[in-house]
């Protein structure tokens, strides 16, 4: 009788590994390859579910068909998910999804902050924007710690964050990254030109210097402005502040015109009536206003007036200030015109 002859070792390797080879592009096209997502989908996972609510989450909604495959995935990528809004793309796979949810690869978005803008304008821009989730008021058990906000308190900026991050907690990043310039300032020496002594009193001449002119080149010299004024005891006199009082904190007439009458107005933060700085910022400044404020143009300069292409002419003396206040004036009847 003949005895059966055993496959030679190197053929029953290559035999095992055409085995793996398929296998393993099966799981690839299964895992990987293969999807159910047939549409783009914005899927919510909230704090504390758990991977079995949030598979049959998935299958309920056709973005995956086999939950304990599902299962394995998030098993291959740690074994957690976290919570967040996801934009799960058409075609995306059971793997790429388990993988998103376990990096909190979540949807985001940009807000963008401008420059100058009081506390009351930035919550009302804050509101308007579907992407961000709850109120503006800070209160007990809410994302926003510190309550007492004050205008300068807030840094602008563009900020991305996760789409439904809560209001209250972006304007809590937003105080803590003033806080830290603020740190940041007194860890090099709290320097400040005279006559300013606090950090208070610098963010409170740049939110005016912020509100006077967008230009960068010129916030330098405006501030310069303001310095000297301050050092020979005269009124800043910047309408800016006005309007901040007129407007109860708003900082913005809403297309109303500033008439003399209103340069009257009996309160602290008129510097028509009022000697020295207003009791704290009237804006949110960025860090053009400040370094402006640290270090101020070197002028001998007391006033200025717009001259009507977006930027200021700046005057030694009155007398010179009132002939550019003409020239201005006849600007204004040509654009009224």
């Amino acid at each position: 009788m003949k005895k059966k002859k055993n496959l030679p070792l190197k053929k029953y390797i290559k035999i095992c590994c055409f085995f793996i080879i398929i296998i393993s592009f099966v799981l690839i096209y299964i895992f990987g390859v293969r999807s159910t997502v047939t549409r783009d989908v914005v899927f919510n996972i909230s704090k504390g579910v758990s991977v079995s609510e949030v598979a049959a989450q998935l299958q309920k909604q056709n973005l995956i068909d086999s939950i304990p495959l599902f299962k394995i995935a998030v098993r291959g990528n740690g074994g957690r998910i976290q919570s967040g809004q996801y934009d799960i793309p058409k075609g995306t796979s059971a793997w790429r999804i388990a993988d998103m949810f376990a990096n909190g690869d979540v949807a985001t978005t940009v807000i963008v902050i401008p420059e100058g803008l009081t506390i009351k304008q930035i919550k009302e821009l804050l509101l308007a924007d579907s992407d961000l989730t709850g109120g503006v008021e800070c209160g007990a058990g809410t994302d926003l710690p510190v309550c007492k906000l004050q205008d300068g308190d807030l840094f602008p900026d563009t900020y991305k964050v996760a789409r439904g991050t809560s209001r209250l907690a972006l304007l809590d990043l937003m105080r803590k990254k003033m806080s830290d310039l603020e740190a940041r300032w007194k860890k090099t020496g709290s320097f400040a030109p005279r006559p300013l002594k606090t950090w208070n009193e610098v963010v409170t001449l740049a939110s005016i210097v912020q509100k006077e002119t967008s230009k960068e080149s010129e916030m330098p010299i405006v501030a310069s402005v303001y310095l000297n004024r301050l050092r020979d005891n005269m009124r800043l006199q910047a309408d800016p502040t006005v309007v901040y009082a007129l407007t109860d904190g708003l900082g913005d007439m809403r297309g109303a015109a500033l008439l003399r009458e209103h340069l009257k107005i009996d309160n602290p933060y008129n510097t028509y009536t009022n000697y020295g700085l207003p009791p704290a910022p009237i804006a949110n400044v960025g860090l053009d206003a400040i370094h402006a404020v640290l270090q101020p143009a070197d002028t001998n300069y007391l006033f200025f007036v717009a001259d009507g292409k977006g930027g200021h002419k700046f005057a030694n003396t009155y007398e010179d200030h009132m002939k550019n206040h003409a020239i201005w004036r006849e600007i204004k009847k040509e654009l009224n015109k």
